[in-house]
């Protein structure tokens, strides 16, 4: 059973890496005198931009998620890498591994299209893109679900478009397997796709749900074989929209994992769907249409609370599924939530141009205290995993700043039990550094 658990949802897609004890919070107003600012990074940050390449660490299986390795360490995926020349064709997926202090930009992997997808009527897929990351056959290796884009005449049902890489003691290697989905769980003819992991079902096995048709999804019952093929799949069941959002949760903490639903592309309202022993068949309160959803332990129930923040304002519904209701002026419609200073309770993070951490209260979100952290350079600034990356205890914080298409900067905040967070990274790199792979 999760417990003060804390993901975030993006419009439109799926979000890794992104569960963590933790507690959000919404601003309302908040004057100097609320804020903190952290001073400018110090000489002593650990920069690596282009690290000596290092072997992936050698694991023996673990239950620790996001471990590709299996090492106990987890490790961090990384789409959309910096290209060797603008418009230059995406170079695939990264993956940077874990070590006892945290993350290691040495110990890095690219995944390419060329060396490790599956190919199709022997045609190798140009997009090659991470969805999801879970252990789908039970080895003690995270897998990771990648979309592609399988030829398709446009003539019935579509291909299907995930693969699956396998998790090992060396990593995620070999070629992709293409995820199989039986004829009896598709309806339809949208491509099955926006997947998203969870043990919906309580057997202990990771599932995987799919968008069908129709306000439809495929439920697919882990654990999956080498092959791709579920356990078990039935016909699709019946959902209130056609968007499965991840990651999943058990918001409820009732041992099965709940996911969010989108009824509408973009910023549209959401459901919760819980999960059972059928699956995830039960439609519980519905959330209202925002930009960015962030689920965590606020501290005013029981179970997780919902902050779903939109350019006007943020609103939140506590205890779900019962769902008090609140709303407070919005800290900007990019959320992520986490425990970063190990009391139980979820800090809400706003990224944009600056990132703000408004720390968790027992009686529910506060702006007191609120702490910020500059980007570690001057762009677009984006949460990209709230998660205990150095084993401490303490869920980190990784963000990305997008520079241009050639030039980023990547940068992990640890925890910290005074001050939310620490006020410079503990590393910072470049993904540029997966051109010398």
């Amino acid at each position: 059973m999760l417990t003060r658990c804390a993901v975030r949802v993006r419009s439109g897609g799926t979000c890794l890496a992104a569960l963590g004890c933790s507690a959000l919070l919404l601003l309302t107003a908040c004057g100097p005198h609320t804020e903190a600012a952290a001073p400018a990074p110090s000489p002593s940050v650990r920069v690596a931009q282009h690290p000596a390449l290092l072997p992936v660490p050698r694991g023996d299986g673990s239950r620790t998620p996001d471990d590709f390795n299996g090492d106990g360490h987890r490790d961090l995926v990384l789409d959309d890498l910096a290209k060797a020349q603008p418009h230059a064709d995406d170079p695939g997926i990264g993956i940077v591994y874990g070590g006892p202090r945290g993350l290691v930009p040495g110990a890095r992997q690219l995944l390419s299209p060329k060396e490790h997808a599956a190919a199709t009527d022997g045609q190798l897929p140009a997009l090659f893109e991470a969805e999801a990351g879970c252990d789908l056959d039970g080895d003690g290796f995270t897998d990771l679900v990648v979309s592609t884009d399988p030829p398709y005449d446009g003539q019935g049902q579509p291909p299907v478009p995930l693969q699956l890489l396998f998790g090992s003691p060396k990593g995620l290697t070999g070629k992709g397997v293409k995820l199989v989905i039986p004829a009896r769980a598709r309806v339809g003819n949208d491509w099955p796709d926006q997947p998203v992991c969870g043990d919906f079902d309580g057997d202990g096995a990771e599932d995987l749900v799919l968008h069908a048709s129709g306000g439809q999804l495929s439920f697919l019952r882990g654990p999956f074989s080498r092959k791709g093929a579920p356990e078990a799949a039935a016909a699709p069941i019946a959902s209130p929209g056609n968007n499965p959002t991840g990651p999943a949760a058990d918001v409820n903490l009732d041992g099965y994992d709940d996911l969010l639903i989108r009824t509408a592309e973009g910023t549209g309202p959401s459901a919760v769907v819980l999960g059972g022993p059928a699956g995830p068949t039960r439609t519980g309160v519905a959330l209202p249409a925002g930009i960015d959803i962030a689920l965590g332990d606020f501290g005013k129930g029981k179970a997780l609370d919902a902050a779903v923040g939109a350019m006007g304002e943020t609103s939140l519904r506590y205890d779900l599924p019962t769902a008090g209701r609140a709303t407070l002026a919005s800290p900007g419609s990019m959320l992520d939530a986490a425990d970063f200073d190990g009391d139980g309770l979820s800090e809400l993070v706003s990224s944009g141009a600056r990132l703000r951490f408004f720390p968790g209260r027992t009686a529910g979100l506060s702006t007191k205290g609120m702490v910020t952290v500059e980007p570690p350079a001057t762009g677009t600034t984006r949460v990209l995993s709230v998660a205990d990356l150095d084993g401490d205890g303490l869920a980190d914080l990784t963000v990305r700043t997008y520079r241009s298409e050639t030039r980023d900067t990547v940068a992990v905040y640890p925890g910290a039990e005074e001050g939310l967070v620490a006020r410079e990274p503990a590393v910072t790199f470049s993904t540029a550094g997966f051109l010398s792979h």
